[in-house]
C-alpha cells in the first residue's frame, strides 16, 4: 500500500446543529443524536426553502447527488492518494470503485475515468451494495489483480456520498441512521513487487459471514416513502462483536502471530456501540482503537472508506516502526466482517510467506 487519500464536502455540521437545522424537538431523537460519540459530519444537506426549513428530496435527486458529488469527492482522493504515491494518474493500470449510496450505470470507475482523464485501456471494476464492509472486499481484488502484474499500479476508490440515501420519516429507526453516517471519498493505491516506496504490504485476507443474520443491516426500499431506506437492527453491535474473536484468529492462523503481535488496529467506525463491542470482545484498549473513535467523533461513519481514514491518520501519526504488523477489519451486511493483516516490512522482508486472498 504506497499511498492514501481522502476527501470530504466542504460543508460540516456538529450533531446539535444539525437537530437545529431540521427542527427537531422529540427528546428520544435528540439523545440519538447527542450520544452517538460524533461530534461533527460532512454532508450534503437537501436545499433550504424560502422559509429556513430544509426541503426533502425525491429518490431521483438523491441518484443525482449520489453521482454529482461522488465524482467530485471520488477526483480529489485519488488525486490526493497518486500524489501520496508519488504516481500520475497515466500510471494507474487498474480502477476498484466501492459505493452503497446509490446505483449508476456506468458506474463510478468509467466516470472517474472520464473525469479525471486516465487511460482507456485501464482495467477496471465497480463494487455496489455489499456496504460497509465493501472496502476489503475491494482492496483484496485490488491486491489481486497487483500481485498478478508486478510494477503496475492499482487503485481501489471508495465513494459514500451518505447524504444521498436517507429517509426522514422521525421514527427512531431512520433517526438512528440519520444520526450516524456522513460523506466521504478514500483512495489507497497498491503495488506488487515496489521495494522502493514506503507502505505496508498485504499479507492475508480474511472473510466471515453471519447468514442467520443477514437481514440486520439491509438497505431496502420503502414504499411509503418512496426510497431506498437503509435499516440497522438494534443487535448488529452484538453480532459483530460475538464473531470478532474467530476471525481474527482465522486471519493469524498458520502465521505464527498472536494477537498480541499487532501493533496497530484499524477498525470501521461503525458506530460507538458497535467499536466498544470490537474492542471488549478483542480485549483492545481505547489506545488502540484511537484512530477508529476519532474518525467516528470527526467524519461520523463514511461507509465503506471509513477505515482508509483511520489508515491515514495513523500514516500521519508517523509512529509505525519497520517490522510492525496491523489488522484492518471492516463490518457491514451479510452480517459480514472483512480483516486484512498487513506489515511495515523490515529490511529481511515479512516474517512469514504472503497468502493469496
Amino acid at each position: 500500500m504506497i499511498g492514501v487519500g481522502t476527501a470530504v464536502p466542504a460543508f460540516s455540521y456538529s450533531q446539535r446543529e444539525l437537530l437545529d437545522i431540521f427542527g427537531i424537538t422529540d427528546p428520544r431523537v435528540r439523545s440519538v443524536f447527542l450520544n452517538s460519540a460524533i461530534e461533527r459530519r460532512f454532508l450534503n444537506l437537501p436545499p433550504a426553502l424560502p422559509d429556513g426549513t430544509r426541503r426533502m428530496e425525491t429518490q431521483g435527486e438523491l441518484l443525482q447527488k449520489h453521482r454529482t458529488h461522488g465524482i467530485e469527492m471520488g477526483a480529489r482522493s485519488l488525486q490526493s492518494c497518486l500524489k501520496q504515491a508519488e504516481a500520475d494518474i497515466d500510471d494507474v493500470g487498474y480502477l476498484c470503485c466501492v459505493s452503497s449510496t446509490g446505483f449508476l450505470t456506468p458506474g463510478f470507475s468509467a466516470l472517474v475515468i472520464r473525469e479525471l482523464g486516465l487511460r482507456p485501456e485501464c482495467a477496471r471494476l465497480d463494487v455496489v451494495g455489499m456496504g460497509c464492509n465493501a472496502g476489503l472486499n475491494g482492496l483484496s481484488a485490488v491486491s489481486g489483480w497487483a500481485r498478478a502484474h508486478p510494477g503496475k499500479l492499482a487503485v481501489m476508490l471508495c465513494i459514500e456520498a451518505c447524504s444521498a440515501a436517507y429517509v426522514f420519516d422521525g421514527t427512531m429507526r431512520t433517526s438512528v441512521v440519520n444520526s450516524l453516517f456522513g460523506d466521504g471519498s478514500s483512495a489507497v493505491a497498491v503495488m506488487a513487487g515496489e521495494d522502493e516506496r514506503e507502505g505496508p504490504a498485504l499479507l492475508k485476507f480474511a472473510s466471515c459471514i453471519v447468514p442467520e443474520a443477514i437481514d440486520a443491516m439491509r438497505y431496502d426500499w420503502d414504499d411509503h416513502e418512496g426510497k431506498f431506506s437503509f435499516y440497522l437492527d438494534q443487535d448488529v453491535p452484538y453480532v459483530v462483536g460475538a464473531h470478532a474473536e474467530t476471525i481474527i484468529g482465522d486471519l493469524l492462523a498458520g502465521t505464527g502471530l498472536r494477537r498480541d503481535d499487532i501493533s496497530h488496529w484499524i477498525v470501521h467506525s461503525g458506530g460507538k456501540k458497535v467499536v466498544d463491542s470490537v474492542m471488549v470482545n478483542l480485549n483492545l484498549t481505547r489506545r488502540d482503537l484511537r484512530h477508529t473513535t476519532n474518525v467516528l467523533r470527526d467524519y461520523g461513519n463514511l461507509s465503506s472508506g471509513s477505515f482508509l481514514f483511520s489508515y491515514s491518520a495513523l500514516v500521519d501519526e508517523g509512529t509505525v516502526r519497520p517490522g510492525d504488523y496491523g489488522v484492518l477489519m471492516t463490518m457491514g451486511p451479510g452480517s459480514t466482517i472483512e480483516t486484512a493483516l498487513i506489515q511495515w516490512r523490515p529490511g529481511d522482508g515479512p516474517r512469514f510467506p504472503v497468502v493469496p486472498g
